[in-house]
């Protein structure tokens, strides 16, 4: 089966980093490796690009061709770096929303949601380096093309990418079955970034002790929780009906 943005081997990979792609991530075959392939694992770290060590037989399964050790997809799409993109909108006047999720792995879930952000005038999205939705023909067709337009940004670390956000004056609102409040009964306004988590492990246990606040979405009759793209497009309209 044809893997999209699929790059075998050494020459394909250092080609396309000198010609300045991007890259979803990297698959780095367990053991040792030629001064080579440690050279571009030091230069695609430094680009932020999720390495993944994994055992020669997964490697195996998505190409039976020579690999030498190590895969790369490259990605159809730009990230923004983090810092870079809040400041920037402050410095345009722009009071900064954003969407993150954690552990979305499904592509349809993960390509609404995107949709979504950019219907709701969001900012952007944020998204760990690993653990996600591979950005792919389908995401883009899920997201009606949105995943080309809104930023989107990696967070290789989640923790550190929170607090940034908090130190430029944004509040961390996790929305969770734990929250003690109804998104509906507390303000949202000012600069905030909402964060999402799957279905089944919601947040992770980090955000919740770092979000500003944990808020729930009422349910009614018997299910448990609202399919993550339905919970983030509530959450998403919420915020935007109290600010017009």
């Amino acid at each position: 089966m044809k893997q999209e943005g699929l790059l075998i081997g050494i020459h394909p990979i250092r080609e396309a980093l000198d010609s300045g792609k991007e890259f979803q991530k990297v698959l780095l075959q367990q053991g040792g490796h030629s001064d080579r392939i440690q050279e571009l694992i030091k230069e695609l770290k430094a680009l932020d690009v999720p390495v993944q060590r994994v055992p020669k037989e997964k490697m195996n399964r998505v190409t039976r061709k020579n690999h030498q050790g190590i895969l790369a997809f490259v990605s159809p799409v730009s990230f923004h770096p983090l810092e870079e993109h809040v400041i920037g909108l402050f410095e345009a006047g722009v009071s900064p929303l954003y969407l993150a999720m954690e552990g979305v792995t499904d592509i349809r879930n993960f390509g609404a949601i995107v949709r979504t952000v950019e219907g709701m005038g969001f900012h952007g999205v944020l998204m760990p380096s690993i653990g996600m939705a591979p950005i792919n023909a389908e995401a883009i067709k899920s997201s009606s093309g949105a995943l080309l337009r809104v930023p989107l940004i990696r967070m290789k670390d989640t923790s550190r990418s929170y607090k940034l956000l908090q130190q430029c004056g944004l509040q961390i609102i996790g929305l969770t079955e734990k929250g003690t409040e109804s998104i509906s009964n507390v303000t949202l306004d000012g600069p905030l970034c909402l964060v999402m988590g799957n279905e089944f492990s919601g947040l992770q246990p980090k955000t919740l002790q770092i979000a500003d606040k944990l808020l729930r979405i009422p349910m009614h009759g018997t299910l448990g929780s609202f399919n993550v793209g339905v919970s983030a497009a509530i959450a998403m309209y919420e915020v935007q009906r109290q600010r017009f």
